[in-house]
């Protein structure tokens, strides 16, 4: 069994998503552990990037801090190294296409592999243009995550047929941020999925609150929180850790998880 599929054989899932490098790595780090501590299963890295286009205004400001707080992709390598010394959940890369590219798709996923990382999610890249990414990644034992957004249709089916680590389904259409509703019909994407994969999915993208992360989870095998987790850090700064154990720990704990 790899790192991921463990994140989901203690009942659900509580997936956090942090933005690497803001307010500065050293948070990022002690922010990783103190969601692990709070109880999440998984953990999703954002390599921060000039044009994040899936992402809506609260981690678009995060990947600008960071970059003007001059976070590089070696340096987030650095630190998953550094992290791994002490935290054992999967940790998965969330970043895009150009940043693999600068890297060289080959070089990035040897980097992955030797810092801990277990997959990558690339949410610039269709379905019909994974292949330039998943050989190098499947060689190196990394998952390369596939999206399931409400748009895919008669695409679901085929999209989990091929599913490596978990599926990642989008809840709601445009960018990531918090909604105060979620309204797609999440239950039928889910069933697609049952029938194509025994591969977990999680919902993501407008997941707040634990009766959302509850509701989303009992539809599915995880939720996903991302926005509401970079928010907190970006209001607290080097203080955000504490905020964030608090946060992870009453969201996993509404899951019923």
């Amino acid at each position: 069994m790899n790192r991921i599929e463990s994140a989901f054989q203690n009942g659900k899932a509580f997936i956090a998503f942090i933005t690497c490098g803001d307010p500065d790595l050293e948070t990022t780090a002690a922010s990783v552990r103190a969601a692990v501590r709070g109880g999440a299963d998984l953990i999703e890295l954002g390599i921060p990037f000039s044009d994040p286009t899936a992402e809506g205004p609260v981690i678009q400001a995060a990947n600008e801090r960071a970059l003007k707080g001059g976070v590089t992709t070696d340096k987030v390598f650095e630190m998953v190294k550094r992290l791994r010394e002490d935290v054992s959940v999967p940790m998965v890369f969330m970043t895009y296409a150009n940043v693999v590219y600068s890297c060289g798709i080959e070089r990035f996923c040897d980097r992955c592999a030797e810092a801990g990382i277990d997959g990558m999610i690339l949410p610039d890249v269709p379905y019909e243009e994974k292949e330039e990414f998943a050989p190098a990644c499947r060689a190196r034992g990394l998952s390369f995550i596939s999206l399931i957004a409400p748009t895919s249709e008669n695409r679901v089916a085929m999209i989990a047929r091929e599913a490596e680590g978990f599926l990642y389904i989008v809840s709601s259409m445009g960018v990531t941020g918090v909604r105060s509703e979620i309204t797609t019909d999440i239950g039928a994407m889910v069933k697609v999925v049952r029938e194509n994969t025994a591969i977990p999915c999680a919902v993501g993208f407008g997941i707040s609150t634990p009766a959302q992360a509850k509701r989303m989870a009992d539809l599915s095998d995880g939720a996903i929180v991302g926005s509401a987790i970079v928010r907190l850090i970006a209001g607290h700064g080097q203080d955000a850790p504490e905020y964030v154990y608090e946060y992870v720990k009453s969201m996993k704990e509404g899951m019923g998880a």
